[in-house]
């Protein structure tokens, strides 16, 4: 078949060779493939020897590398010196999320089965936005959300099997999740009212809420956000009584309540909101109610954790989880619910000519904001065959016994508090009664190592001041036992270091 190049004069000839793609035909492709997966593995099997899981580099480390060129080659480059340049050039930077210290943030498990599946995601490069462009992407999807939704204990309006107008889509992220959660309440919201009432809309979440839904609601255009106070006495979960008091003060304004966004495990602490609760209160005024459990999600296998946190789910619109947190289900996998999901199609739905076609009511680009979107049921399928229900509980149950247990040391030592009831596999500490600096010197001692990985939040004590408080997440999938006796012998020693150097300041003084 004729291609063509440019001649010397810039115009366009046609050339009857094939087009040659440089070093990557299918045998090259094999014995590259075979390095990849044994540096892979290698990695792998380095991560409990690491040295360091934060990289020691700056801001612009490597734009201001002399080694990093400042354009792509002209010419192609073999598979050795990209590699080599990898490990030297890039590799310095990565922070290692997968290492058994990483304890900072919430997890983001990935597993062999996960990659595996993203490898044929990758080699088939299908683009799922339609049944027609890919059916298998379209019916697989539909069947792994209807898996997870059981293996969740979900009600059954969540389900495609339930034959009723709801079931799953998997989105990105829960920022995705959120988004389109939101502006299909808008469009319900607003069916049967002028244009005009989309200013008076108001949405409303706990001032723990998870931050991306503030950004939705700025995305959307949604002016009149309500973030409700939730404090310590109430371990950090919404009331339904102060949902119904900023409802009725915005009802009795003329404005209008759509929107109301849930959390069954808080970035900051792992809280709980009351869902059924506050789902009858968010019900009453008229809104839509999303409830987010990206995080804690996953602990919803574990029928002891459904009881305990997941209970007031059958009236709420839509939920949502990331299997990539918690579930070893690689970046990126956000499965999303909604007991209706006409309202999502209402709101997302456009189909042009050249997207016509057979199965479009299966669509799932109705149910997102882009068009395009990945394979990612494959992975689901992968990790949901080859762990299997039994063995995926034991691994969240690991965790949480682990998390008990550093819980437990910093109970019983004198110089720390638990700063909130520990959850899921999330332990909120810092020192008894010392102030912000003492605090993050004694996160900074803690971290200074560089094998290990702890971050901060802030959360309110009694009196309502926000204090720094030391987040221990417990999540990474080789996290064992003696990682976490590591991460309490450096918790103690750092507290060792920093409590003297705050005793010597003050005799000094």
């Amino acid at each position: 078949m004729a291609t063509s190049e440019k001649n010397a004069n810039g115009h366009i000839e046609p050339v009857d060779a094939d087009f040659v793609h440089p070093g990557v035909d299918a045998e090259q492709f094999r014995a590259l493939g075979h390095q990849m997966v044994d540096w892979i593995a290698d990695y792998q099997l380095s991560l409990d020897k690491l040295q360091r899981i934060r990289p020691d580099v700056q801001p612009g480390f490597l734009h201001g590398s002399s080694n990093l060129p400042t354009s792509a080659p002209e010419e192609p480059e073999d598979f050795s010196t990209v590699m080599t340049d990898f490990e030297s050039l890039l590799l310095p930077g990565v922070v290692h999320w997968q290492a058994p210290k990483f304890f900072a943030y919430f997890p983001a498990n990935t597993s062999g089965p996960s990659q595996l599946a993203d490898m044929l995601v990758g080699a088939l490069g299908m683009i799922g936005f339609s049944w027609a462009g890919s059916p298998v992407a379209t019916e697989l999807e539909i069947s792994m959300m209807d898996w997870l939704a059981l293996l969740m204990g979900l009600p059954k309006k969540f389900l495609f099997s339930s034959e009723g107008p709801g079931g799953g889509v998997i989105q990105s992220t829960t920022s995705d999740a959120v988004l389109v959660a939101l502006v299909a309440a808008r469009s319900k919201a607003l069916q049967g009212r002028p244009m005009e009432d989309v200013v008076k809309l108001v949405a409303y979440c706990s001032d723990q809420a998870h931050s991306c839904v503030k950004k939705a609601c700025m995305v959307a255009g949604t002016t009149n956000v309500r973030l409700i106070a939730a404090s310590s006495d109430h371990e950090y979960a919404l009331q339904p009584a102060d949902l119904q008091a900023a409802m009725d003060a915005d009802i009795e304004a003329g404005l209008i309540p759509f929107f109301f966004c849930a959390t069954i495990g808080t970035t900051s602490s792992c809280a709980v909101d009351p869902v059924g609760a506050l789902t009858k209160v968010a019900h009453a005024g008229g809104a839509w109610i999303h409830v987010d459990a990206a995080y804690a999600g996953s602990a919803a296998i574990c029928e002891e954790q459904r009881e305990l946190y997941f209970t007031g789910l059958e009236d709420v619109d839509s939920y949502s989880f990331n299997p990539h947190k918690w579930l070893l289900t690689g970046f990126d996998c956000c499965a999303m619910w909604a007991a209706d999901l006409r309202p999502l199609r209402d709101a997302l739905s456009l189909t042009p000519a050249y997207l016509q076609g057979k199965g479009n009511s299966l669509d799932f680009k109705d149910l997102q904001v882009p068009l395009g979107r990945r394979f990612r049921s494959l992975k689901l399928y992968f990790v949901l065959r080859m762990y299997g229900r039994q063995k995926l509980r034991e691994y969240v149950r690991h965790h949480m016994h682990l998390a008990q247990g550093f819980a437990a040391r910093v109970a019983a030592d004198p110089r720390m508090e638990l700063a909130a009831t520990p959850r899921f596999a999330l332990v909120c500490f810092r020192l008894r009664a010392m102030p912000r600096e003492v605090q993050a010197a004694f996160l900074e001692a803690i971290n200074a190592k560089g094998d290990m990985f702890l971050i901060h939040t802030e959360l309110n004590n009694k009196d309502g001041v926000k204090e720094f408080t030391l987040r221990l997440s417990i999540g990474s999938p080789g996290t064992q036992a003696r990682h976490v006796e590591e991460a309490w012998e450096a918790t103690s020693q750092a507290a060792d270091t920093v409590l003297a150097a705050h005793k010597l300041q003050h005799a000094a003084v």
